[in-house]
C-alpha cells in the first residue's frame, strides 16, 4: 500500500487532503405529546416517498430519515441539515415532535408499531423479515450516518505520487478500503467521546424473550449489545472490492442476509448505484459511516465539533498504518462493544491506545496546519479522555440521574427544537442570507421532494429537478415560463402605462425627464395638483414620493433627488385618490390581493413619533432587506417629507389614537402594514388584473391598482381603478406572513406552475 503520510508530507498536500465530500443522514422517531412513539401516517406534505431525495422512513411509519446532498464542505452540509431539520419539525403535526435520543421512547406493543406503509410490496416485506429477525423495537433504534470520500483532487495527486496502482480508481478504492479497515478497527474511541445513549426506556426490552431491563448506565446502549447489529455469523471482508461484494452477495445467496442492505457494518462501501456488485467494475464512490448515536444536545443530532473532529479522524485512519487481516477488524468490533457498555464515569480500559491516537492526531493536525477549530477538536478529546465526566454520555447521565429521567430530559430537548423550528417560520435556517421569497421557494422545494440546487446563492439563482425536469429560478419567481422581454417592459414604467394605455387600461397621466432641471423647469405644471414622483424603472417602492396636496417648489425638488438616487430617468404623474391593492397574478390567474396600508404608528399622547417607530420596529415580523415579513420603518427623508405634509416632524408627539403616516405609498418593503384581500376584493377587478398581464406577456406579476371602492364591481362605463404599475419579481413573503387575513403560500403555486406533473 502507498504510504499516503509520506505522500502528503512530500508534495505540500497538507490542504487538499482536507477536501472532501460530506453527507449526513440523521435518523430520528416522531412522538405524540406523551412520549409515546406517534402511529399516525407519515405526512402527506412530504409528497411521494418513491421518489423523496431528503426525506424519507426507515423501518416504521414515524421513522423518519433526513438525508442531505454531498456536499463539498461540512458547512454547506450543515445548512442542509438545518434547512431540512426546519421543514421536518414545520411539517409533522403540531402535537408531534422528533425524539432527539437514538433509543426510542414509550414504546407500544409489538405488534402495535407500524411498518413503513408504502406502496411497493417489496419495501414491506423486506422489512417484515427484519421485524422477525431482529424484533420490531430494535428497528427503532435511530442514528447519524456520515457519508465521506476524500476529493478528486487528492485522489489524483496520490495516483500522480504512486506506482503501485494503475488507475486512479485503483488508488480510490485503496485508500477508502484502508479508511473503513482503520475506522472499524478505532471506531472505539468514537462511541467513548460520542456515546450519547446511557439509558433506554423500560418499554425497549422485551422481558418475554429474556431480555433483563437495563438499570445502571452505560456508554451507548445503542452500540451495546443491546443495539441493532448484524448476527454473530455476518463477517465480511475488507481487504478488496471483490472480497467485500462476494461475501455480501454469498450469504444473501444463502438467506443469511435477506438483501444486499442488510449488511449493517459501521463503515459499508457505496459505489455509484445502489447495486453492491457493480463496485467490482465502477469501485468505490464513498464510504457510509453508521455507528453514530445522535447528540440529544443538538437539533441536528451532531454538532460542528463533533463532524470536525470525525473529519480529522477520517484522515487520520490513512495517516496511520493499517491490516487487511480480518482479525484486525474483528478486535476493532469488539473493543467498540466493550466501550460502549463501560460507565459513562469510568476511564476507559483501552486508555493507553486512545491516548496514543489522540497524540498521533495531534501530531499530524500540526504537520497539515488545519485550522484553530480542528485543534480545538482534538485538545477536547485529549481532555475528555482524562476526564471522563465531560464526555457527551457522562453530561447526560448527569442530567438524567436515572432511566427515570429520561422521558423528562427527552420532552424538554425535542420539544425545544421543535419550538425553535417554528419560532419564525419565514425564515429558513442555512439559507437565511437569502431573500425570503428565495427561502419559502427553498422550504417548499425540499419538503415536496423536488431535487434542489443552489447555483448562487448571491444571486439567488436555483435549479430545480425532478426526474429529468429541469427549471431553473431567480429571486423566487423569475423562471423561463416569462418572455424575456416581459422583465424590460415591466421594469420600464413609461413603456408598461403605454402598453396598458394601448389597450384600453386606465393609466395615470404623466411626464417623463431625464435631469433635474429639466422637471424644475416644468414644476409650473404641478404647483397646484396632487402628483407622484417616483423612478422610471424601480422595485420595491424605492425612490417613491407621494403628495397628496399640492408641494412646494423645495419639496418638489427634493422628491427629485430621491428618485434621481434610484434611476437616471424620474417619472410625475397624476395622483390617484383611492386605496393601492397589489394583485399577484399567476400563470393568468390572480393568486392573491394584499391591502398595503403605509407605514405608520397610532399616538399614545405622550411619546414622540421617533419613539413610536421604534418600538413598531421591535416587532419580530419586521426586518431588514426582505429578511422578515414586513420592513422596519425608516427615518429617511421620504419620511420626514411625509410628516412635513401633516404638520410634524420625528419628535412631534402625536394624540392617543391618532395614526400618523410615515410613507404614503403602501409598500410592505418601505415599512407599511399587509392585510390579505383576497377573498373580499371584487371579481371584477380580478379579472383586469389577469386580462393586464396578458399584453404585458407575463407570467408573474405584481399588478398595483387604486381603487376608490373595493366592493363596487369595475365596468367600461365606471371603471373604479387606476392602474399604477406591473412588478416584475413581485414579493411573495408579504403575501405569505400578513398583518391581518389569511395568509397565501404562493411559491407553492410557482411549483404548481413549473411541476404540473407533481400536483395532479
Amino acid at each position: 500500500m502507498m504510504n499516503v503520510k509520506e505522500i502528503i508530507n512530500e508534495n505540500l498536500l497538507n490542504k487538499i487532503v482536507m477536501q472532501g465530500s460530506f453527507g449526513i443522514e440523521k435518523e430520528g422517531i416522531r412522538v405524540d405529546e406523551h412520549e409515546h412513539l406517534s402511529l399516525t401516517d407519515h405526512p402527506a406534505s412530504f409528497g411521494d416517498r418513491s421518489y423523496h431525495p431528503y426525506i424519507q422512513t426507515d423501518f416504521s411509519e414515524a421513522q423518519l430519515e433526513i438525508v442531505t446532498p454531498p456536499m463539498t464542505s461540512l458547512t454547506e452540509a450543515f445548512k442542509w441539515m438545518s434547512a431540512l431539520n426546519d421543514v421536518t419539525q414545520r411539517t409533522i403535526k403540531d402535537e408531534e415532535y422528533i425524539w432527539p435520543f437514538s433509543m426510542p421512547a414509550v414504546l407500544p406493543d409489538t405488534e402495535q408499531i407500524p411498518i413503513i406503509r408504502v406502496k411497493d410490496q417489496n419495501e414491506i416485506a423486506y422489512r417484515e423479515k427484519l421485524a422477525v429477525k431482529y424484533g420490531k423495537k430494535k428497528q427503532l433504534i435511530s442514528g447519524v450516518h456520515y457519508n465521506f470520500a476524500f476529493s478528486e483532487d487528492f485522489i489524483s495527486k496520490l495516483y500522480e505520487q504512486q506506482n503501485e496502482y494503475a488507475s486512479k480508481q485503483a488508488v480510490k478504492d485503496e485508500l477508502h478500503l484502508k479508511l473503513a479497515r482503520n475506522f472499524l478497527r478505532y471506531q472505539w474511541l468514537l462511541t467513548y467521546l460520542f456515546g450519547a445513549a446511557p439509558f433506554a426506556h423500560d418499554s425497549f426490552f422485551e422481558e418475554e424473550k429474556g431480555e433483563v431491563i437495563l438499570k445502571d448506565p452505560i456508554r451507548s446502549v445503542r452500540n451495546s449489545r443491546f443495539g441493532y447489529h448484524n448476527t454473530n455469523d455476518i463477517v465480511v471482508r475488507y481487504d478488496e472490492i471483490d472480497h467485500y461484494v462476494d461475501d455480501i452477495e454469498a450469504m444473501v445467496g444463502k438467506g443469511i442476509l435477506s438483501e444486499e442492505r442488510e449488511f449493517y457494518g459501521a463503515a459499508r462501501l457505496r459505489g455509484k448505484t445502489k447495486k453492491i456488485n457493480q463496485m467490482k467494475t465502477s469501485g468505490i464512490e464513498y464510504v457510509e459511516f453508521r455507528p453514530f448515536d445522535l447528540n440529544p444536545y443538538s437539533s441536528q443530532g451532531i454538532t460542528m465539533s463533533q463532524a470536525k473532529f470525525i473529519h480529522l479522524f477520517f484522515i487520520l485512519m490513512i495517516w496511520i498504518e493499517d491490516s487487511k487481516e480480518s482479525s484486525f477488524i474483528e478486535e476493532g468490533n469488539l473493543k467498540n462493544e466493550t466501550v460502549a457498555a463501560e460507565h459513562p464515569f469510568n476511564k476507559t480500559q483501552y486508555h493507553e491506545e486512545g491516548l496514543a491516537l489522540l497524540t498521533n492526531m495531534l501530531a499530524m493536525a500540526k504537520v497539515l496546519d488545519v485550522d484553530v477549530e480542528y485543534m480545538t477538536v482534538v485538545n477536547d478529546a485529549l481532555n475528555q479522555l482524562e476526564n471522563p465526566e465531560q464526555t457527551l454520555s457522562a453530561r447526560l447521565t448527569k442530567e438524567m440521574a436515572s432511566a427515570d429521567q429520561y422521558l423528562e430530559v427527552g420532552r424538554k430537548l425535542g420539544q425545544s427544537y421543535k419550538k425553535e423550528a417554528n419560532d419564525k417560520p419565514y425564515l429558513l435556517r442555512g439559507f437565511e442570507t437569502m431573500e425570503m421569497s428565495s427561502q419559502l421557494l427553498i422550504f417548499d422545494t425540499l419538503q415536496k421532494g423536488i431535487k434542489l440546487e443552489v447555483l448562487d446563492e448571491v444571486d439567488q439563482f436555483l435549479k430545480l429537478t425532478h426526474k429529468g425536469h429541469e427549471e431553473y429560478v431567480k429571486n423566487g419567481n423569475m423562471t423561463a415560463k416569462d418572455s424575456y422581454i416581459s422583465h424590460w417592459i415591466m421594469e420600464n414604467k413609461t413603456v408598461t402605462k403605454k402598453i396598458l394605455a394601448s389597450k384600453g387600461f386606465n393609466v395615470p397621466g404623466g411626464e417623463e425627464y431625464q435631469t433635474k432641471k429639466e422637471a424644475v423647469e416644468a414644476f409650473y405644471k404641478y404647483d397646484n395638483r396632487s402628483i407622484v414622483v417616483k423612478p422610471k424603472s424601480t422595485n420595491y417602492g424605492l425612490g417613491i414620493t407621494v403628495f397628496k396636496q399640492a408641494p412646494s417648489l423645495d419639496d418638489f425638488e427634493e422628491a427629485l433627488d430621491i428618485a434621481f438616487s434610484e434611476d437616471t430617468s424620474v417619472l410625475v404623474e397624476e395622483f390617484a385618490e383611492g386605496t393601492e391593492y397589489r394583485f399577484f397574478v399567476l400563470n393568468g390567474k390572480v393568486k392573491a390581493v394584499l391591502l398595503r396600508v403605509p407605514a405608520n404608528v397610532t399616538g399614545d399622547g405622550e411619546h414622540s413619533i421617533r419613539v413610536l417607530i421604534e418600538r413598531k420596529n421591535q416587532d419580530p415580523l419586521r426586518g431588514r432587506k426582505h429578511r422578515a415579513p414586513l420592513e422596519k420603518i425608516q427615518m429617511g427623508n421620504i419620511e420626514k417629507l411625509t410628516l412635513k405634509e401633516q404638520g410634524y416632524d420625528l419628535e412631534s408627539v402625536p394624540e392617543k389614537g391618532e395614526i400618523v403616516y410615515l410613507r404614503v405609498n403602501s409598500n410592505i418593503s418601505t415599512g407599511g402594514d399587509s392585510i390579505d384581500f383576497t377573498d373580499e376584493m371584487d371579481e371584477s377587478y380580478k379579472k383586469l388584473a389577469e386580462e393586464m398581464a396578458v399584453p404585458l406577456e407575463v407570467k408573474v406579476t405584481g399588478v398595483d391598482l387604486i381603487i376608490p371602492d373595493y366592493t363596487k364591481p369595475s365596468t367600461e362605463n365606471e371603471p373604479g381603478y387606476t392602474v399604477i404599475e406591473a412588478n416584475f419579481n413581485p414579493a411573495m413573503h408579504m403575501h405569505a406572513f400578513v398583518s391581518e387575513g389569511k395568509g397565501r403560500r404562493l411559491t407553492v403555486e410557482i411549483l404548481k406552475m413549473l411541476f404540473p406533473e407533481l400536483y395532479k
